[in-house]
Order: C-alpha cells, then sequence, then structure tokens
C-alpha cells in the first residue's frame, strides 16, 4: 500500500508541477457568481468551524483555540482539469466537488502549517484556470485574473470587518494564491497602519520583486517581523523556462531564513508532510538561494525515485512543512516583543 501511495504522490507531483502544453481556449465563457463571505459555505478554513485546516500531522497539535494572532491564507489553483470552450474561466466556488479538492490538497497540506501559530482563514474564490497564466489575450487575462482577486479583496474585507478585531495578522498563500496577496499587502497594508499589525507575509511560489514593496522588506533575518519571505523550489541547477539570472526576486531559504546564498545542509530540515499526511518526514532535502531561485539537490522520501520532474512548486511549502510551521511561532513571539 504504501508503494501504490508513492506512485500516486509522483504521478500528481509530474503532473501539478508541469507547464500545460496545450494552449488555453479563448471563449466568451460565463461567470460564476460572486461568493458571499457572509455565508461561512465561502470558505475553506475558519477557525470556529470544522475543516481540513484543522488537521495535524502526528506529533504536532492544533493550537487556534489559543493563538494569539490570525492567518490568512489564499490557496494556490486547484482549477486544473483541462478546460473545454465556453467553460468560465474562473471556477465557481459553488461547485461541491472542486471545493472537495481545494480541502483535501492545499487547505489540509498547505494551511494546516498554520494552525499551531494562529486562528486560520481560508477563503474559497473564483480561482482562474490554469491554463489563464498563459493566456496571449492580455485584455482576457487580466479579467479573469482581476475576477478572481476581487473576492479575495473582498474575502479580505470581510475578515477585517468582521473577524479580526484588532489582532495581528500573518498572511499565507501558495502559487496563484501569491498571485494576489502580493496585490493585497500593497493595497491594504503597504502604506497603511495596517502594516503595524503584519507579523510576516509568506508569499510563495510565484516571483515578487524586491522593490515591489515600498515599505514592506524581503525578510533576512529568522526573527524579522513586517517583512515578507518568498521562494520557488527547482532542483539544483535548473532554470524555469522564464527566468533571467541575477533579476530582481526575491528567494528566502527556508532552512536558515535567509536571502544570502548560504547553503543549508539536509540536517537543517526539520520535517516535510508529503503524500502520508500524518507523518513528518525529516532530513529530506537541503536549500540554497541561486539567482532568485531556491535550489535543492534531489529529494529524499519513500519512492522519490519515481519523480525526475525538476520543478518541485507542488512542494514549495511541504518539502519545509516544520520549518516553516516553526518560524511562524517564533515570528509571532517577536512580533509581541517588538
Amino acid at each position: 500500500m504504501r508503494v501504490i501511495h508513492c506512485i500516486i504522490l509522483i504521478l500528481t507531483l509530474n503532473y501539478l508541477a508541469c507547464t500545460p502544453q496545450r494552449e488555453a481556449l479563448v471563449s466568451n465563457s460565463s461567470v460564476p457568481a460572486a461568493p458571499d463571505y457572509a455565508q461561512t459555505a465561502t470558505w475553506a478554513a475558519l477557525p470556529d468551524q470544522t475543516d481540513a485546516a484543522d488537521v495535524v500531522p502526528k506529533g504536532m497539535e492544533d493550537r487556534q483555540k489559543d493563538g494569539e494572532v490570525d492567518v490568512f491564507f489564499v490557496h494556490p489553483t486547484i482549477y486544473t482539469q483541462q478546460r473545454e470552450d465556453g467553460e468560465p474561466w474562473n471556477a465557481d466556488v459553488q461547485n461541491a466537488k472542486m471545493n472537495k479538492k481545494v480541502d483535501d490538497s492545499a487547505i489540509r497540506f498547505q494551511s494546516s502549517i498554520f494552525n499551531g501559530v494562529g486562528r486560520v482563514y481560508a477563503p474559497r474564490y473564483r480561482q482562474a484556470h490554469i491554463s489563464a497564466y498563459w493566456l496571449k489575450e492580455p485584455e482576457l487575462q487580466k479579467r479573469v485574473f482581476d475576477l478572481a482577486y476581487s473576492d479575495v479583496r473582498r474575502a479580505f474585507q470581510y475578515y477585517l470587518d468582521n473577524y479580526n478585531g484588532g489582532r495581528p495578522i500573518i498572511i499565507a498563500s501558495h502559487s496563484q494564491g501569491t498571485t494576489h496577496t502580493r496585490r493585497l499587502l500593497k493595497e491594504f497594508f503597504d502604506s497603511t497602519n495596517l502594516r503595524n499589525r503584519l507579523v510576516v507575509a509568506y508569499l510563495v511560489g510565484m516571483p515578487v520583486e524586491k522593490n515591489y514593496l515600498e515599505n514592506i522588506p524581503p525578510c533576512d533575518r529568522p526573527e524579522q517581523t513586517g517583512c515578507f519571505c518568498s521562494w520557488r523550489t527547482y532542483l539544483r541547477g535548473h532554470y524555469p523556462e522564464i527566468h533571467e539570472k541575477g533579476n530582481n526576486i526575491v528567494s528566502t531559504n527556508p532552512l536558515n531564513w535567509s536571502t544570502d546564498t548560504l547553503y543549508a545542509s539536509r540536517e537543517l530540515n526539520k520535517g516535510a508532510v508529503l503524500r502520508s499526511f500524518n507523518k513528518v518526514i525529516p532530513k529530506v532535502c537541503d536549500a540554497q538561494v541561486y539567482d532568485g531561485l531556491l535550489w535543492v539537490n534531489k529529494p529524499k522520501f519513500p519512492g522519490s525515485f519515481l519523480y525526475n520532474n525538476p520543478n518541485y512548486h507542488i512542494g514549495d511549502f511541504n518539502l519545509f512543512y516544520a520549518n516553516v510551521r516553526e518560524n511562524a511561532l517564533a515570528r509571532v513571539g517577536y512580533f509581541w516583543k517588538r
């Protein structure tokens, strides 16, 4: 059974890490109804409801009830099935099958990192289809992503007005989630008093420029607060198709929480959480920042020999699950001391 799980994991990783080869279809597709964030069903995670953000691997504890901060988490693209012409470019938040995919993947495996730190809020939103990233019609592409962001923005505003109560905030996101949270930080935090309540932002899986935000710097120390971390994980020596060496992209090493090029050995990796969610696997991989990327030697976990794709995007958070969880908790402590 373990071998079967490993094979499923490898196939999933290979599928999600690959760039679509088929050009995105362009059509006048319908637009799903906007979510009403006053309805709990439009939230994938709320601290007072039982959901996938509450689960923990063996040896960890869900401490949301005692958490002194909030975590606003925005999930990555789960709308990845082949899109037929005429189908919506944005996912329907009332689609039960899609919601289950979101909950069983990103909410369970990523947002749960933060349930030992604070109360987790994760909105459902009309996420853009994955092929929208390769659209060759700029106006259509902008409409699709603006629609998705409009949901994230409204969800965050509803959260501020009804749930937050003046508590400190951690922003966390992956992939498409980061496409939206970088905009959220600029609009809500960068030049407002809300910046004083930002513990840290983990903007993972998408490039974020060093000077994108005027007043919120990249984190370069594990105890720093009011800053953001960002990284994209690849096999050592591999460059993604669209990447300029020496560019201005932030890359944080989640094993030493530095943006310098100091190598961090796998001995510093306190645990990955992969297909077998209940098991934390230590020393899975090393990490080193290089030219705006996070390079790792091939991770070692049961069945890893089957995974030959140099893009570890799907594991950006999960290869460093325990380290991120520990770091978020530490930054909360430093925030209160500050």
